[in-house]
């Protein structure tokens, strides 16, 4: 597939279509939201929206009012396809946090593919348990000084529930975790995600980063899924790149002001 018809899959699939486990999907004239069904979850999101410069700052004001009705915070996900073209700038003039740009990315794994093809070393290891989840906080906030417990307690969530289809994997040196990313297998549809990858300063260009984006593509592809995608940071793109990652899109999380629940 190429670009645009890649990006119209996502689209459909990812962004449309999507049903999560712990959510409940509606549609709002042209947004479609995703609404927590649990209180102490992190909030519901906005993946998807078909608005104008004429109905965007009455749609923004109406889900502003939504969820503070519902009592939670929520993330408007902007992505560079968006209309109207500034919807990023409304969504700020109305209070909201815009957070860094991402680059939305995509390979397609195909036999053959050199990440298929990698021997997995003995210390890239599946995370299974608490304690495991328990070290991959600890690990995420050394590498990036903030907080990361509300992270954990939702991997945790969602490692129980076999529906939502959470892969954990970590890099040890000896017993210390020094490296870990996880999946999400999208069941319903073609697409895993991929997520995190960070590494100990002291132990980066040691190849750690590679043999986890090759864990989870092998047991992606065992899954039967063939596309992966990722939000990829500026450090990370390059050597997405070099991978076979292609870029379909830039990406903006964008967080409901605080006064909003």
């Amino acid at each position: 597939m190429n670009r645009e018809q890649l990006l119209a899959l996502f689209t459909k699939e990812q962004r449309i279509d999507i049903a999560f486990p712990g959510y409940r999907r509606e549609t709002d004239g042209g947004v479609i939201r995703q609404i927590a069904l649990e209180n102490d979850s992190e909030g519901g999101f906005i993946l998807y929206t078909e608005l104008n410069e004429d109905n965007v700052d009455e749609a923004i004001a109406a889900q502003l009012a939504y969820f503070r009705e519902l009592g939670q915070s929520f993330e408007w996900k902007v992505y560079s396809d968006d209309k109207p073209r500034n919807l990023k700038e409304r969504l700020l003039a109305h209070g909201f946090d815009i957070g860094e740009e991402e680059a939305m990315m995509v390979i397609q794994l195909a036999e053959g593919h050199e990440l298929l093809q990698c021997e997995i070393s003995p210390a890239i290891r599946p995370v299974t348990d608490a304690a495991g989840i328990d070290a991959l906080v600890v690990l995420e906030e050394a590498v990036w000084g903030v907080s990361h417990i509300e992270h954990g307690e939702r991997l945790k969530q969602d490692l129980q529930d076999e529906q939502i289809g959470l892969r954990i994997y970590a890099a040890y040196a000896g017993d210390k975790m020094v490296s870990a990313a996880w999946m999400y297998l999208h069941e319903g549809t073609s697409f895993a995600s991929i997520w995190g990858g960070s590494t100990l300063a002291e132990y980066r260009g040691k190849g750690y980063y590679t043999a986890l984006l090759a864990v989870r593509a092998q047991a992606a592809w065992q899954a039967g899924f063939r596309l992966m995608t990722v939000d990829a940071s500026p450090m990370s793109r390059p050597i997405l790149a070099k991978r076979g990652f292609e870029l379909l899109a830039y990406t903006w999380p964008c967080m409901s002001p605080a006064h909003n629940i």
